[in-house]
């Protein structure tokens, strides 16, 4: 039996003895909201992201399928699998349903036994739906984000930034001399220094909206919204240091080098912009100039035109 606080069923229905129905059938099993109008089940369905979504067909102010076109439209709800109910039995509003995003029907009146079935067919199938998603965008050696979900985290507040004409700063660091590292102490030696740095570089980011993320190789980024080029500096240094801080020494001839990174950091206005491609160069123009100087530094580029 699923833990009932793992999953969030939503119900939307506009007859309170339906939804109360649904409710005694599920709730042994599972969190259940309920809604009996579009605009609540479309504020719950965007603020609280439900696991499912039982939606009726025929409400009073919004018919059904035009909520579920909404939803499939987003998104941040797109994922959220929709069961319609409905007491309707034609083939042709089933084809409907499928097409524009439904995952299954239940007929009314209802079978608690069929409701529950049905349900949890759903749920487990979005389990390892989420499941399958969260390992596409993790790196598998140092189970941080990827360069997928970094490129779609950068899409996204890029987008944020243009709206809101907040700045945007993005850090790119790479650990310097890291094929050195390799060959003298090896590929196993070397794939625990990327893991320790990558668990260093997210025990220092508290912010829920900041990324992390393996570019490739010995490349890390530290995606920074709302963040200016005084603060993304400040950021850069806190990273260096606690990477320096580490002490992985480097090479056994020199006892007193240790593992360090070199920081590039970049921030623009995304509205003074075409596309993201700038954010990017700048950052890697950065750290260009920084592997140039010396290593173990910092450099920046502002577009944006303010710290």
């Amino acid at each position: 039996m699923e833990n009932r606080n793992t999953h969030t069923i939503l119900a939307v229905d506009d007859s309170p003895e339906n939804l109360d129905l649904i409710k005694n059938i599920l709730e042994p099993h599972y969190t259940v909201k309920v809604a009996v109008h579009s605009e609540l089940a479309l504020q719950i369905a965007t603020s609280q992201l439900p696991d499912l979504i039982l939606l009726d067909i025929m409400l009073d102010d919004m018919d059904g399928y035009e909520i579920c076109h909404q939803l499939k439209s987003s998104d941040k709800t797109r994922n959220i699998p929709v069961i319609f109910l409905t007491a309707k039995h034609s083939e042709e509003d089933e084809v409907h349903g499928f097409r524009i995003g439904g995952s299954d029907y239940i007929t009314k009146p209802f079978s608690p036994s069929i409701v529950l079935a049905r349900v949890r067919t759903q749920i487990q199938l979005k389990t390892k739906s989420d499941l399958l998603e969260k390992l596409a965008s993790l790196d598998g050696l140092t189970e941080i984000p990827n360069r997928r979900a970094f490129d779609a985290a950068l899409e996204r507040q890029w987008n944020q930034s243009k709206r809101t004409g907040m700045p945007l700063s993005l850090l790119i660091a790479d650990i310097d001399n890291f094929k050195q590292f390799n060959d003298y102490f090896g590929h196993p030696m070397g794939d625990e220094c990327l893991k320790r740095v990558a668990r260093a570089l997210q025990h220092i980011t508290h912010r829920p909206e900041d990324l992390v993320a393996r570019l490739g190789g010995e490349e890390f980024s530290i995606l920074l919204p709302n963040t200016d080029s005084t603060g993304a500096l400040l950021r850069a240094e806190q990273y260096r240091e606690t990477i320096e801080d580490l002490k992985i020494r480097h090479t056994q001839s020199n006892p007193n080098t240790f593992v360090t990174i070199s920081v590039g950091v970049a921030t623009l206005q995304a509205h003074t912009f075409d596309n993201v491609a700038s954010l990017l160069k700048a950052a890697d123009d950065a750290l260009y100039q920084a592997k140039h100087q010396g290593r173990n530094r910092i450099c920046a580029n502002n577009l944006s035109g303010s710290s």
